[in-house]
């Protein structure tokens, strides 16, 4: 296992790049602490598979370093730094059975034939995989064939760290929770680095401890997914995690707070003093629809909207409501009251965030 650290790095596949709008990769700085359990999470075209095949070796970074344990790798190739990587779609060998796809990597290491055997039996009770040792890989689902490849990557215990590039697309939608918890519990029994590219964010929060949110070629925000949920740093956090995102309304600031069409958000002086000392061009409130409270009717500064659409998701409703020409959602529990025409709403302090420039104003103690 490896610390993985990436200084100063940087990739475009530009020859002669000339704005931060050529690079998949702008200048980043990250650790990937000795093992860890890590997703990159993010939408298509973000820059996740580009950063995972430069630490793997596949790619060389245009600029910075990926240092292993504090040694410069850039020069080395994926078999030096002695990375697993398990890719979107399977990558067997048809010709051989199951048992010696899991054991060709460590036959390439010379290990004996007794132990191999044991790392095998291990690695195929882990992934349920005991039934097929003996069967041709070609004859097997997409399904098996991506736990075989996702197998031989962790069948090995000497390798610096395991890379999974969204290893579940082809998993069928009812084996995906199981999988994801069988990596979970592999790697509480072997602490091994592991790093898991994502556009979910359900299998991020289910698979990592912490989180890597990348947008536009940078990491945005690293936490756990309390953090990333209860406190996004960036507006792209916001509205990428949580079901419906958060909502963001554009305000300007007004004595004592912040407001909108004929709405005002009282805040604490420390965020109007943040609010008028920063340079800024756009400046937005953002309120999760978890957060946002209802009333039962009028209340002491409550805000009244207008009930637009409810959606009974079972558990769960969501109102739409607009709010001074604003559309917010609102998540609210099956046993509450559902408002009907008008919603009396109020946002409370410690859930209102405010963006500066889609960066979170945060108020040190």
């Amino acid at each position: 296992m490896a610390e993985i650290r990436l200084q100063k790095l940087a990739h475009s596949y530009s020859s002669q790049p000339s704005s931060p709008d050529d690079y998949a990769i702008r200048e980043l700085n990250h650790i990937w602490e000795q093992g860890g359990a890590y997703a990159l999470l993010g939408p298509s075209g973000c820059g996740k598979s580009t950063l995972l095949n430069i630490i793997s070796g596949l790619l060389s970074p245009s600029e910075g370093q990926v240092l292993f344990d504090s040694k410069v790798v850039n020069d080395l190739t994926p078999e030096k730094r002695n990375i697993a990587q398990v890719f979107q779609f399977p990558v067997v060998y048809d010709t051989m059975t199951v048992y010696d796809n899991l054991a060709f990597p460590l036959r390439n290491q010379g290990m004996a034939e007794a132990k191999i055997r044991l790392k095998v039996q291990e690695i195929a009770e882990v992934l349920d995989l005991q039934a097929l040792l003996s069967k041709k890989a070609r004859n097997l689902t997409a399904d098996e064939k991506q736990k075989v490849s996702m197998g031989r990557g962790l069948v090995r215990d000497d390798v610096s760290a395991i890379l999974f590039d969204e290893p579940l697309t082809v998993i069928d939608p009812h084996l995906k929770w199981k999988l994801r918890r069988k990596l979970k519990q592999i790697h509480e029994q072997f602490n091994i680095t592991m790093v898991y590219v994502t556009h979910d964010q359900l299998e991020a929060s289910t698979f990592a401890d912490k989180i890597a949110v990348m947008y536009g070629g940078q990491i945005v925000q690293f936490g756990t997914p309390r953090e990333l949920f209860e406190r996004p740093r960036h507006t792209f956090v916001g509205y990428f995690i949580g079901s419906p995102g958060m909502n963001l309304i554009s305000v300007q600031p007004q004595a004592g707070g912040v407001g909108f069409g004929d709405v005002h958000l009282p805040l604490s002086e420390a965020l109007q003093q943040q609010i008028a000392e920063a340079k800024w061009t756009s400046l937005k409130i953002g309120i999760r629809p978890e957060f946002v409270h209802v009333w039962e009717g009028p209340f002491d500064d409550a805000l009244c909207a207008d009930v637009s659409h409810v959606e009974d998701l079972g558990t769960y409703k969501i109102l739409t409501l607009s709010l001074a020409g604003q559309m917010l959602k609102v998540r609210i529990q099956e046993d509450k009251p559902v408002p009907e025409n008008q919603a009396w709403i109020s946002f409370p302090s410690q859930w209102l965030m405010v963006y500066a420039d889609d960066y979170l104003l945060e108020v040190t103690p």
